[in-house]
């Protein structure tokens, strides 16, 4: 027993509304039963959900992985299908649920055909990361497909496609700089689950302007290189910074 307190369907569901507004009775029922049999948190960024469908993330697989004591996760390139100058990559994952399991083992592969263009560059690390997340839900029987595995849909159903949400900045020279900056912006969020309206908030905070459009480009660069440094060593700290600016977009609505 770690002494953490359980996740609870409640505010599961209150901050999936916050986040996503409408969520139908049986999206409901299938983040009651996420909720109660795996223990994935929204707030953590375990569940997305997308299209009316509920998709597990990488760190709510590896989060489900450490709570059931996994023994281990092997990887390993599939050399015969990988090409390294197509940047097409296939990896193999086994599972060991305990030191006596014979493994599950789950495939994935990408490349740029599959994937998302703004991780273009990243195939090898996208098909390790699909590989594992396959392993993983056969493992611990996930029903729902992970978001790393559906590939360039990522880019179009996650709610930082809305370009408004994210403008680039309008002041200095733009024409090059700007649209580079907020596609770099577009990626931090997807790859870390954050919601692009808190994010709004908080660089609009951060740059010290009133409104985002109002912030110069090196403000905004600052700012896109300060949140990917921080979310990749403390995410949840990252959360509890942009849940910090819920109360005030609500209370303004």
């Amino acid at each position: 027993m770690t002494g953490k307190k359980p996740v609870t369907f409640e505010a599961n569901r209150r901050l999936a509304r916050q986040l996503w507004h409408h969520i139908s009775p049986v999206s409901s029922r299938a983040l009651k039963e996420l909720t109660s049999a795996h223990q994935f948190s929204v707030a953590l960024g375990d569940l997305l959900f997308l299209e009316g469908r509920w998709y597990v993330s990488h760190t709510g697989l590896l989060g489900l992985a450490r709570r059931n004591n996994c023994a281990g996760i092997n990887v390993q390139p599939m050399p015969s299908v990988c090409d390294a100058a197509a940047r097409r990559w296939a990896f193999a994952a086994t599972v060991f649920k305990s030191r006596q399991c014979r493994g599950f083992v789950g495939y994935g592969d990408a490349d740029p055909s599959n994937v998302s263009p703004l991780v273009h560059g990243a195939e090898m690390r996208v098909a390790e990361t699909r590989a594992v997340n396959r392993a993983l839900r056969k493992a611990y029987g996930i029903g729902i497909c992970s978001i790393e595995e559906i590939g360039s849909l990522a880019g179009q159903s996650t709610s930082c496609t809305d370009s408004k949400k994210l403008p680039p900045p309008t002041n200095d020279n733009r024409s090059n700089s700007g649209p580079k900056v907020r596609d770099r912006l577009c990626q931090i969020i997807r790859q870390h689950h954050l919601d692009p309206n808190l994010v709004k908030a908080y660089a609009t905070d951060f740059c010290g302007v009133k409104a985002l459009r109002d912030a110069t480009r090196d403000q905004v660069e600052n700012f896109v290189e300060h949140l990917a440094d921080w979310a990749q060593r403390d995410r949840n700290a990252v959360l509890c910074q942009l849940n910090s600016y819920m109360p005030a977009k609500e209370g303004a609505a």
